[in-house]
């Protein structure tokens, strides 16, 4: 197994730069793992497909506005911060975020930045509300930095990060200047944590969710802290050797309550989105063999070609960059020919791709 057998072709015409509206409008490929038929349908049609007794675990992250843009004291050079993870373990230092930084050659060990309201778009004299200090590497981490956070003007951090951020869209995501909301699913909890959203829920709407319980379909939780990996490509030419970040994750009991009477009722689990299904297959491992809860625990799960899952037996998913852990997870799930003659397929009928674009159910 090579990287570059997870690799495709991809138009950057067919890269989606704005949300289907509404929501659940996008277009739906169902590929179906036992004979690899693949139907073409629209995503509010996934009611057809589901029955009642199944279950759906969706991920309820929500996104931080983790993207900061500031200047470096000094210097006024532009400076660009994506926060990925509070890092309480060294709060002896403050307020301590492991982020992304770009300029990084520029961005070293003692470096400082101011942040002022508005973030990229402050007007010309707007108040600085949060500055920085870069004060470490990340160990392990290609161009990693840990930055000291400090808010200025009596606010708190948070609301200094909400004063100066933005949610943090991916960057082959250019023209989008549309509501940020979009890049939240309806269902997302009220605190933010994540780096990224988890984009296969994006597809739900309030009314599809309504219909889905009149037929019968269960709805449970997870939430996994989507984090630095959704911006990795794997570069080794063996997978088996890159190494996945941590992420922290939640399974409640609930979920896993509802899980066993799903299993016990002759129902299907069906995760939403890659973070789900590592959230449960991280909690099946974690459990030593069966599923069970875990609270604020990390996982580093690289789901391959070879791996086993316990949990989850179908999926809902978006279509991924090329040589991605994501198009491994994938591949794992249903077969890597399989995925890659789905892909083909996508293109060839101009599906919409990457974080705004269309969806796929693998069952």
């Amino acid at each position: 197994m090579r990287t570059s057998d997870f690799d495709y072709e991809l138009p950057e015409e067919l890269i989606a730069q704005a949300p289907a509206e509404p929501r659940d409008s996008c277009r739906l490929l169902v590929l179906h793992r036992e004979d690899g038929r693949i139907e073409h349908r629209r995503f509010s049609d996934i009611v057809d497909y589901l029955q009642p007794r199944d279950l759906l675990v969706v991920n309820e992250t929500r996104v931080l506005p983790a993207r900061l843009v500031g200047r470096k004291k000094g210097t006024g050079g532009l400076a660009e911060t994506l926060l990925l993870r509070r890092r309480e373990d060294v709060d002896s230092m403050g307020a301590v975020w492991e982020c992304l930084v770009n300029p990084g050659k520029r961005l070293r060990q003692g470096a400082r930045i101011e942040y002022r309201a508005g973030g990229a778009h402050a007007p010309e004299g707007a108040e600085v509300v949060l500055e920085a200090e870069v004060v470490d590497f990340v160990e392990g981490s290609r161009g990693g930095r840990l930055v000291r956070f400090e808010p200025c003007g009596g606010r708190n951090l948070d609301e200094a990060i909400h004063a100066a951020g933005h949610v943090p869209l991916p960057p082959y995501i250019t023209s989008y200047e549309g509501d940020p909301e979009k890049y939240q699913t309806v269902y997302a909890m009220d605190e933010e944590h994540s780096a990224a959203a988890p984009t296969a829920g994006l597809h739900f709407t309030p009314e599809l969710m309504g219909r889905l319980a009149d037929a019968g379909i269960g709805w449970a939780t997870v939430e996994l802290e989507v984090g630095i990996d959704t911006f990795r490509l794997v570069t080794e030419d063996d997978p088996t050797q890159h190494a996945m970040h941590t992420e922290r994750y939640h399974v409640p009991q609930e979920t896993v309550d509802a899980i066993a009477a799903c299993r016990a009722a002759g129902g299907r689990v069906i995760a939403v989105g890659t973070t789900s299904v590592r959230s449960l297959e991280s909690a099946w491992v974690a459990g030593g063999g069966e599923l069970k809860a875990q609270e604020s625990a990390t996982t580093d799960l690289f789901l391959m070609p070879g791996s086993e899952f316990h949990v989850v037996d179908a999926m809902i998913t978006n279509f991924h960059v090329p040589r991605s852990t994501l198009m491994m997870l994938v591949s794992a799930f249903a077969t890597r020919d399989q995925i890659m003659g789905a892909y083909e397929e996508a293109i060839r009928e101009r599906y919409r791709m990457l974080s705004f674009g269309d969806a796929m159910l693998i069952l």
